[in-house]
């Protein structure tokens, strides 16, 4: 074979050689592009673990020593191009329900924003808030005393929200909601025509490069029927009536590899139940704060105090102390040591351990 020959099949074989290079990226994007395109369409499912562990004594609340406390499931996907549906499923030892779903309707005209289905009520901030995101591992007592228990008030009906403008870089937002009044112990009702209705208003400004306030009131009114004191005779027509204002100043300064930051938040709540022959006016609140000691820790703390939605002369209170640990975005570890006082007489002292985790593709909650 001639040095021209030789040339030639080597010219031959690395034509060769390079078809087959290319044929194999282009089928392996081609079969990248056939998984990705199905899963486009399927929807983002995540868990989240809630383990809870609690040692000292408390004979109101009764929390066992070692608990599941929840497991919760969300299942969020794009509906179509006007529509988006989020459902979250709640597992615990005991059960399990639905502890939202909904359907939100994000290109209707006006900018209103229109959600259907079940969803967590916007009264104040603490109430919108998934067991998971709070920065305490329990609820404040002024939300279990005055809004339907551990659980908060869960409605189902409808929510409309709309921008409100306002003059420089200031974010408002008004929401009204109808829901039906079934949520015990706050508002219910067994007539089809009577619901259960809220309005809350929201403000949003930065006050400085560094730091911002986020503001809101809120207005809750419904039915309350029960029977009669002294919780006997017939069915008595009653309503519930609640206010509300709330508050979370942030601080986070913009300086790279910067590991400080620093939170406020506050709430009161004013609770009013009527009924023919009776009348219970009860208040409550809690402020706590939360400072990022290095990149991972965070350190809180918290006090609140109540008066109990169906008998306004007994009031509990309480503090608490919180330690933060972030392994990951995706894990987290804290410590709360917290002191109850129970109508002005009781006290107990408990240690409370949270450990969360998440695996799936969770969306962002609002902000």
């Amino acid at each position: 074979m001639n040095l021209d020959s030789r040339r030639a099949l080597r010219a031959f074989v690395a034509s060769v050689a390079l078809s087959l290079i290319f044929a194999s990226t282009a089928g392996a994007q081609t079969g990248s592009d056939a998984s990705v395109t199905p899963n486009y369409f399927n929807p983002a499912i995540s868990v989240i673990g809630n383990l809870l562990a609690v040692g000292g004594q408390n004979r109101y609340e009764g929390l066992p020593n070692f608990s599941l406390r929840e497991t919760e499931v969300g299942i969020q996907s794009v509906v179509d191009p006007y529509a988006r549906a989020d459902f979250f499923l709640s597992f615990g030892e005991s059960g399990v329900e639905v502890e939202e779903g909904f359907i939100t309707f994000t290109s209707l005209p006006s900018g209103l924003l229109v959600k259907a289905g079940r969803m967590r009520m916007s009264f104040g901030k603490t109430n919108t808030l998934h067991l998971h995101t709070l920065p305490w591992p329990d609820e404040p007592l002024p939300v279990v005393n005055l809004l339907g228990g551990e659980e908060g008030w869960v409605g189902t009906g409808l929510s409309v929200s709309s921008l409100i403008p306002l003059p420089g870089d200031t974010f408002s937002e008004l929401t009204l909601q109808s829901v039906r009044a079934g949520t015990e112990s706050l508002f219910n009702s067994d007539k089809r025509g009577r619901l259960a209705y809220n309005a809350h208003y929201r403000i949003f400004r930065d006050l400085t490069e560094a730091a911002n306030l986020d503001f809101g009131i809120s207005y809750a009114m419904g039915p309350n029927e029960g029977t009669v004191p002294p919780h006997e005779g017939p069915v008595a027509n009653g309503d519930t009536r609640l206010a509300g204002v709330n508050f979370i100043w942030r601080w986070k300064p913009l300086v790279t590899a910067s590991y400080t930051s620093a939170s406020i938040r506050g709430e009161l709540i004013a609770s009013r139940r009527s009924r023919p022959g009776l009348r219970e006016d009860s208040t409550g609140w809690f402020l706590s704060g939360e400072y990022q000691l290095d990149k991972r820790w965070f350190a809180g703390v918290r006090i609140e105090s109540s008066d109990r939605a169906d008998d306004a002369s007994k009031r509990d209170d309480g503090q608490a102390l919180l330690l933060t640990f972030w392994p990951t975005e995706f894990s987290q570890l804290r410590g709360e040591l917290r002191r109850r006082r129970y109508d002005r007489s009781y006290a107990a002292t408990e240690v409370l351990l949270q450990l969360q985790f998440a695996i799936g593709a969770h969306g962002a909650h609002p902000f």
